[in-house]
């Protein structure tokens, strides 16, 4: 049922589905649990909004089916490049830097439901629910 292709998804459609919304939990199965990227930041935020150590290791078990994208040094001069283009004229945050810079570096869509904090980046492909 899935597709062929890695689609990097945000924190916000990882915490969705953990809230078990039916519309992002049929996305995500069209999209194939094996070409679920997620970046090391969206690891690290999910891990921080834990509320407790049950919840944290269902993450890390769930994490584990996933595929965890890595920040490499050309998501970091990609990164460097997003932020100095875009902090002060669109106020973008750190995670969101480092999440675009990820898709951008791997050449990867990114799946979000924050539309407004990703469209004006240059070279970012969204994923667009078909």
């Amino acid at each position: 049922m899935g597709q062929d292709k890695i689609i990097l998804c945000d924190t916000d459609v990882i915490i969705e589905f953990y809230r078990n919304n039916a519309n992002i939990i049929s996305i995500l199965k069209k999209i194939g649990q094996e070409n679920i990227g997620v970046s090391t930041i969206t690891v690290g935020e999910l891990f921080y909004g834990a509320i407790n150590k049950k919840e944290l290791n269902q993450i890390k078990k769930d994490l584990k089916s996933l595929i965890i994208i890595d920040i490499d040094s050309k998501t970091c001069d990609t990164f460097i490049d997003i932020m100095d283009r875009y902090v002060l004229s669109h106020n973008l945050a750190l995670p969101d830097g480092l999440i675009a810079a990820t898709a951008i570096a791997n050449d990867i869509e990114l799946y979000t439901l924050n539309i407004k904090d990703y469209r004006f980046i240059d070279g970012l492909k969204l994923y667009k629910k078909s």
